[in-house]
């Protein structure tokens, strides 16, 4: 009978726990959507899609599980936050400060980062897919490089185009970047700037004594050669399967340098 006692008021007890956070939690949210000013707050799994957080102040708050999809935080400090497993899918995010932020697991994916402070963050650990605007700053050539081989494996060429840039803006002598942003070129129609990168590319490849990554620059230009005959100059069946087999190899050979 005792320990039965015990364990209804120790149950009771977790109970009464499970409802204060709740409301703490509540008070938090009415906190945030009154004043914009919630400082270290309790925010975990809030609903917040679509909400004006411009400029609200989220310092250290505890955002995880949030669905903050389509959200307007324009401006807004989440400095430190921990946003693990938050949605911030097409939040407006340009000039807020993420200092330090937990991104481990938040899907950022076609959210707007235009001059927003990532300093301290690891962008690698979020899902970024589609989303513009991402500094520099917040990653590095090889980050950079893998995002743009997973959108250009997507199609999405002028978003590998983008992140491509920001390989080489970090790393001027990124040889794989070169070759990977000439196939984005190409794909988009801009036939002679894939050249000039995969030319770039392939004296890179040579300084650095890898065949492979010759080969492959080689054969790529000779794919958009072929590829940017004119209509009246069309090119005989060799020439045509040497243009699928040169994009196959460049295809299969792009990320094993």
């Amino acid at each position: 009978m005792k320990t039965i006692f015990i364990a209804s008021f120790t149950l009771l007890g977790l109970w009464q726990f499970s409802d204060l956070a709740k409301a703490e939690n509540l008070n938090h949210l009415t906190q945030l959507l009154s004043s914009k000013n919630c400082v270290s707050c309790d925010l975990t799994g809030s609903g917040l899609v679509n909400a004006n957080l411009s400029g609200a102040n989220l310092k250290k708050a505890n955002l995880s599980d949030a669905n903050l999809s389509r959200a307007n935080l324009a401006g807004a400090d989440l400095s430190y936050a921990n946003l693990t497993g938050a949605s911030l899918n097409g939040a407006n995010l340009t000039g807020a400060n993420l200092t330090g932020a937990n991104l481990t697991g938040t899907d950022l994916r076609d959210s707007y980062l235009q001059n927003a402070n990532l300093k301290g963050t690891q962008l690698n650990t979020a899902y970024i897919q589609g989303a513009t605007g991402i500094p520099s700053s917040a990653g590095t050539p090889d980050l950079f490089y893998s995002w743009g081989v997973m959108e250009m494996n997507k199609g999405n060429y002028k978003s590998s185009l983008e992140y491509y840039n920001k390989a080489l803006e970090l790393d001027p002598g990124f040889s794989r970047a070169y070759l990977g942003r000439a196939f984005s070129q190409f794909r988009l129609g801009y036939s002679q700037k894939a050249i000039d990168d995969a030319k770039i590319a392939a004296r890179i490849f040579e300084e650095q004594k890898n065949t492979a990554g010759v080969e492959s620059s080689e054969n790529l230009i000779k794919s958009i050669e072929v590829a940017s005959k004119p209509p009246e100059v069309k090119p005989s069946e060799p020439d045509f399967l040497e243009f699928v087999q040169g994009l196959l190899t460049f295809g299969l050979q792009f990320v094993r340098f």
